[in-house]
């Protein structure tokens, strides 16, 4: 504790200056990660419907949650195909 009392005064704001940096900078990191990874769809909401909820919705609803679930099966079925071919080439 000696050294942070032989600091002299107003340090404390440069150590809040660089704390706030690093949290901009996580959160654009997170941000841009979010982007690339197909995170920000809208649609997402319709994936919590199954087909016992088919008499809960209306039929636009419903066909929009189907075709919603399949863009993103596809969706994953690529991603999954991808990680595979990259799992290979590094082995």
């Amino acid at each position: 504790m000696n050294y942070l009392d032989s600091l002299g005064d107003g340090w404390t704001i440069y150590l809040w200056l660089v704390v706030g940096a690093l949290i901009i900078a996580a959160s654009i990191y997170g941000i841009r990660w979010a982007s690339r990874n197909e995170q920000f769809d809208e649609d997402i909401k319709y994936l919590v419907f199954t087909e016992t909820d088919k008499d809960k919705m209306s039929p636009e609803e419903y066909a929009k949650s189907r075709q919603v679930l399949s863009e993103q099966e596809a969706s994953r079925e690529r991603m999954l195909k991808q990680q595979n071919e990259e799992r290979n080439r590094a082995a």
